[in-house]
């Protein structure tokens, strides 16, 4: 009888100890190793990059969550209560989730964070203006782009940051382009699509900078009439994968690779011999990557795995007749990305830029460098008006004391005032911001030769040249 008992009262803490573990697992569901992308039911989102409406501004779409270890398993919504939603981002610890959301038809479009535990959601900025494409960045604060319908720049979508709460919102781009699909490098830059749009309307480009809106710079620039689609990730090998389209391509387009230390000159289409198109790719720590494609225009967008070594497309993920996928990701643990040093001081009014030499450029090597035109000057272009033109020293080198936060141009003129290298793109500097450059529409990746410029042993010229003076903040020596 006591054998008895004993046994019964054993089964009973048993079965309790078992209940209290399955309702503590039910209280902290971990979504680990699920994926999450958006669905998209309408049809005719491409990748025009000059109004940004059919791609940035999705309408009705919505994401979801799937467990790929099972199969036909159902989806989970994870916005359901939301007109639209996008642009998916996992924090570094595989525990949050950033959106875009436009909670109800007409609403401002702002930037949303999940908790994954527990799938609580709380709003993140309040703006006036609408606010999408997040990423986290490291330290505790997020990068996004927000629309500035008063901006006199007409810059369309600016780079923006703020603490993950909402506070302390910087701005960090201040030239005439728009920006949009940013990712953080495992450098802890920022990975941006930046498109110019005024004087004139240019392809996009991939530019990198720092989250303080300095050393902003050329990442990468594809061929002439290509489209850039989408954010572009770094994988675990130090590549950098992404969506470009080529020139007249309406929709989708290629997977294609650069390296991170190299991006301008190891391009490689790894989907060129697969019939159709992708819209978005994601990597996988398994080295593999996540890929939405589909085999015609008749199709709908699906989820696969795909093969960068081999360069084959693997067996279909999910797939939905009523639904395009993409922009996948997948909950998991990842490196903080380095938390880099600012260097900005908005007590300060000014940054300063070094120029070598203007007369190393990019084509140099295709001439006799002896039989050359040199320039002599430069001029300082402005949005509307020219900020001066200054002499360059004798070994073409210039050194500038800049107003911050204006978006300005440098030009190259001989001594017989002709034009030899028109405008580079915008540059702005920040606030104590100090950026060197080896020469006019060089190589960006080449190096500055191992000599000390005569500009820099004189003091700055001011731009623009008008103001003799600029006074700094006032340090107290107490």
């Amino acid at each position: 009888m006591n054998r008895l008992r004993a046994t019964i009262i054993l089964s009973v803490i048993m079965a309790f100890g078992s209940s209290g573990i399955f309702f503590s697992s039910c209280r902290n569901k971990s979504m680990e190793g699920m994926i999450i992308f958006t669905q998209v039911s309408g049809k005719g989102h491409d990748n025009n990059n000059v109004s940004g409406e059919s791609w940035r501004y999705i309408a009705k779409a919505r994401i979801v969550a799937m467990n790929p270890y099972k199969s036909g398993g159902s989806l989970k919504v994870l916005t359901e209560d939301y007109y639209s939603a996008q642009s998916p981002e996992i924090s570094y610890d595989g525990k949050h989730l950033l959106f875009s959301a436009q909670q109800k038809l007409n609403d401002i479009w702002q930037i949303w964070e999940m908790n994954l535990e527990d799938s609580k959601i709380r709003q993140i900025t309040s703006s006036l203006e609408n606010c999408t494409d997040p990423s986290y960045l490291p330290g505790g604060r997020l990068v996004f782009s927000k629309l500035a319908m008063d901006d006199s720049l007409k810059t369309g979508h600016s780079l923006y940051t703020c603490n993950l709460d909402g506070t302390n919102i910087q701005r960090i781009t201040f030239n005439p382009n728009t920006y949009s699909a940013s990712t953080v490098l495992k450098d802890g830059r920022v990975l941006t699509i930046s498109r110019q749009l005024n004087p004139d309307q240019r392809d996009a480009v991939f530019m990198v900078l720092r989250p303080d809106g300095t050393k902003a710079e050329l990442f990468y620039k594809g061929s002439e009439g290509s489209k850039l689609s989408g954010r572009g990730w770094e994988t675990m090998n130090g590549k950098i994968v992404f969506i470009e389209s080529e020139k007249g391509s309406q929709e989708g387009g290629n997977v294609v690779s650069i390296n991170y230390n190299r991006p301008l000159h190891t391009w490689v289409n790894l989907t060129s011999e697969i019939k159709g198109n992708f819209q978005t790719v994601f990597p996988l720590q398994s080295g593999r990557l996540l890929v939405s494609y589909r085999k015609s225009e008749a199709d709908r967008y699906a989820l696969y795995e795909f093969d960068p070594e081999n360069k084959t497309l693997g067996q279909t993920i999910y797939n939905n007749n009523d639904f395009d996928i993409i922009e996948a990701v997948v909950v998991e643990k990842h490196d903080n990305p380095k938390k880099l040093p600012s260097e900005v001081d908005m007590g300060v009014k000014t940054g300063l830029l070094l120029c070598q030499d203007i007369n190393v450029i990019e084509m140099q090597s295709s001439g006799n460098p002896s039989t050359l035109t040199k320039a002599s000057r430069i001029q300082v272009i402005g949005r509307d008006s020219t900020l001066g033109v200054v002499q360059v020293e004798e070994d073409g080198s210039f050194y500038l004391k800049v107003i911050a936060d204006i978006p300005f141009q440098i030009q190259t003129i001989d001594e017989n005032g002709r034009v030899l290298q028109g405008p580079c793109g915008w540059i702005w500097l920040r606030p104590n911001e100090r950026r060197g450059c080896v020469g006019c529409h060089e190589d960006p990746e080449m190096v500055p030769g191992n000599r000390v410029p005569i500009s820099v042993k004189k003091p700055p010229v001011n731009i623009p040249v008008h103001i003799s003076k600029v006074v700094e903040k006032k340090v107290s020596l107490e």
